[in-house]
């Protein structure tokens, strides 16, 4: 599978996981260059999972918030531990 953002393959992986309806790619096969953190707002810390959102960036665009992760997941997100997830201008195919 691969998540494709404005032409740029941002991550690619036969190893991903679908939860609750979104697709996650491990860590290490997301082009993290292309991630940039985001500020936590009140609702990201009332998360019980840890979410941590990503803008998507490139030389001429950001997609703000485009790519999410858990980083203090409970039981039913424990198999995507600090996996990807993306949304909004991000394909996965």
């Amino acid at each position: 599978m691969k998540a494709v953002w404005r032409g740029h393959v941002v991550a690619e992986s036969e190893r991903t996981l679908e939860v609750d309806g979104y697709r996650y790619f491990p860590r290490e096969a997301v082009r993290m260059d292309l991630l940039r953190h985001t500020p936590k707002t009140a609702d990201d810390l009332k998360c019980p999972h840890g979410v941590q959102f990503y803008d998507v960036v490139g030389s001429d665009a950001v997609s703000a918030r485009a790519a999410w992760s858990y980083e203090a997941p409970l039981a039913k997100m424990k198999p995507v531990d600090h996996w990807i997830g993306f949304w909004e201008d991000v394909t996965v195919e």
